[in-house]
């Protein structure tokens, strides 16, 4: 090839590779920064737009589980309220046991008629006044809660549906007219004590059993959560030692091409001096 001082083939094509191997060092160097393989979607663009479905349905997942565990809150507040009742009913039992026997008068069976009294009252009040938030819980009045427990939109799926039919007022459980005036009336408290007991234990089952079925929801989330999160990591983190190789290679060849680039400047001056 000749000599040309008008176009420079040599320095264009070192301009060409350095330009080159500068991109490949500022590609490095920015997944390095960011953590990301992909940093901009020519990387990769089917994994980028499959790492941003990942991601979407991760944010949907750690919302789901938040849900999941509020709903075993409102549950918790429910059977604690019931725990509470079911310590009354059974220091109830016991003051009736007492009253029915002739080791106490009836002076003191009315003091004992007393304390039941106000124990049913708070009974009654734990009852009406169990929420969560602005819910009341334990009033019998039949509310139907929907938890979304899922990143998606189908309530088949997503969905847990639960209605409280927790009636824990005195009313319902058959202790609002109890007494312990008398021996007939202490007895009558034992039975009435024996039946809302039963109906205490069952309530406290069902929110038993929602309250394991929840759990087994907030666990299958964390293993979704865990499993996408990988999935996710694979797809679009960088790989920090394949990056490094990278970066030293580009720097490496980029500091070759500035000195080739260098070299090359300088053939027109070899033409020059024919002409001198």
């Amino acid at each position: 090839m000749g000599l040309r001082i008008n176009t420079n083939i040599a320095a264009v094509s070192a301009q060409r590779v350095l330009s080159k191997q500068q991109g490949r060092l500022e590609h490095s160097q920015q997944a390095l920064a960011s953590g990301s393989r992909i940093v901009k979607a020519a990387d990769d663009a089917a994994g980028l737009a499959v790492s941003e479905n990942i991601r979407g349905q991760l944010a949907g997942i750690k919302a789901a589980r938040n849900n999941a565990f509020n709903a075993q809150s409102l549950i918790q507040v429910s059977e604690g309220g019931l725990n509470e009742i079911s310590n009354i009913l059974i220091r109830l039992r016991e003051l009736g046991v007492q009253a029915a026997s002739d080791t106490v008068s009836d002076v003191e069976r009315e003091f004992l008629d007393q304390e039941a009294q106000q124990l049913v009252a708070e009974s009654d009040r734990i009852a009406k006044s169990t929420r969560f938030g602005n819910k009341a819980l334990l009033d019998g009045n039949g509310e139907e809660f929907e938890y979304h427990v899922g990143p998606f939109a189908e309530e088949s799926e997503n969905v847990i549906r639960y209605k409280i039919e927790a009636d824990a007022t005195t009313g319902t459980l058959g202790i609002d007219g109890v007494g312990l005036a008398d021996k007939g009336d202490a007895r009558g408290t034992l039975e009435a004590v024996d039946e809302a007991l039963v109906k205490i234990g069952k309530m406290r089952a069902d929110f038993g059993a929602v309250q394991s079925r929840l759990q087994m929801t907030t666990s299958n989330l964390d293993i979704q959560n865990e499993n996408l999160t990988a999935a996710k990591s694979r797809i679009s983190d960088a790989d920090i030692a394949y990056e490094t190789s990278e970066m030293t290679s580009a720097q490496i060849l980029q500091a070759a091409s500035v000195g080739v680039l260098a070299q090359a400047n300088q053939n027109g001056a070899s033409a020059l001096k024919l002409i001198g």
